[in-house]
């Protein structure tokens, strides 16, 4: 038998629910990024959204707001490739497909196979690899979808807890799926992932909550508590909180990486593959920050 005071919880979190499902404003992203590229100290963007070999990007159009990051794989400077050059290009032409309105909102991974076969068809071969994650607020229905392949990703915090988050794709340890342009005749050789691969979900999102979008340079350097307890300085929906708030979760995130007497989770995750591992990993950093608020043309 319920008690009276459980069955008024139950009738509470029924009446908000129907509150939530029949609101009919339109939801939209507010969004800041900061980030540091490894080889550098401030957080200093390099060409477009970059920074070091990670790229970025905040898009809007009328029926969505959309986020995106991409970690170049660094392996490829070693055969004269920058890997930046994938990245940016990859997020770019990201960018562009959702100004020219040419996604659906629930389909985020259009976004990114469109975005990669744009890059497979060019004529001077763009070699490179990169992982990816795009995040997209769909304002009318406040659903957020998301894909994501590899080891970038998000969360969405809510009263302070994570509710919702994307799954790290590896192949082995610190091997993560990724997009890959090979150069000709080694195609088979060069490790390369489908974007029909990237892990996709939606999700029902409330005014307030708010939505970290990163490379694994932070990931790998900050648990969940330390996020959290860096977000709980957000209290409004205003830009330069929010800013100022992703801007304090790389800068530490950035501190922690040189820290070599710091177990990161990059530490224990090496440890529990059988490595002698301690400290930060350096890296490059990328944080998009966002709190879901009511739109306003």
């Amino acid at each position: 038998m319920l008690s009276v005071l459980s069955y008024g919880r139950l009738v509470a979190r029924a009446v908000l629910g129907g509150l939530s499902q029949t609101d009919g404003r339109d939801y939209s992203l507010v969004t800041a990024s900061y980030g540091f590229g490894k080889d550098f100290r401030k957080g200093i963007l390099k060409k477009g959204m970059c920074y070091g070999d990670d790229a970025c990007f905040i898009a809007r159009h009328k029926a969505a707001d959309v986020l995106g990051v991409a970690d170049g794989v660094g392996g490829w400077r070693d055969y004269g490739v920058d890997p930046s050059q994938f990245s940016a290009t990859l997020m770019r032409t990201c960018e562009r497909l959702v100004k020219e309105g040419r996604f659906v909102p629930s389909q985020p991974v259009g976004i990114l196979t469109s975005g990669y076969y744009e890059l497979l068809q060019n004529k001077v071969p763009l070699l490179g690899s990169s992982t990816a994650c795009i995040v997209v607020l769909d304002r009318r229905s406040h659903q957020l979808h998301t894909c994501n392949l590899g080891d970038s990703g998000f969360l969405v915090v809510r009263g302070g807890e994570v509710v919702h988050r994307s799954d790290e794709q590896q192949h082995y340890f610190n091997t993560p799926f990724q997009l890959s342009i090979a150069p000709p005749g080694v195609e088979g050789v060069v490790l390369s992932d489908s974007p029909d691969a990237a892990d996709s979900a939606s999700f029902d999102v409330q005014l307030g909550d708010i939505i970290l979008t990163a490379t694994d340079g932070l990931f790998d350097n900050m648990p969940d508590y330390m996020i959290l307890r860096e977000l709980k300085k957000l209290k409004t929906t205003n830009y330069d909180s929010v800013l100022q708030t992703a801007e304090s979760i790389a800068k530490q995130a950035h501190d922690l990486a040189y820290d070599p007497n710091y177990m990161s989770p990059f530490a224990q995750f090496a440890c529990d593959n059988g490595l002698n591992v301690r400290g930060g990993k350096p890296d490059d950093i990328t944080v998009l920050l966002s709190i879901v608020a009511e739109y306003t043309d």
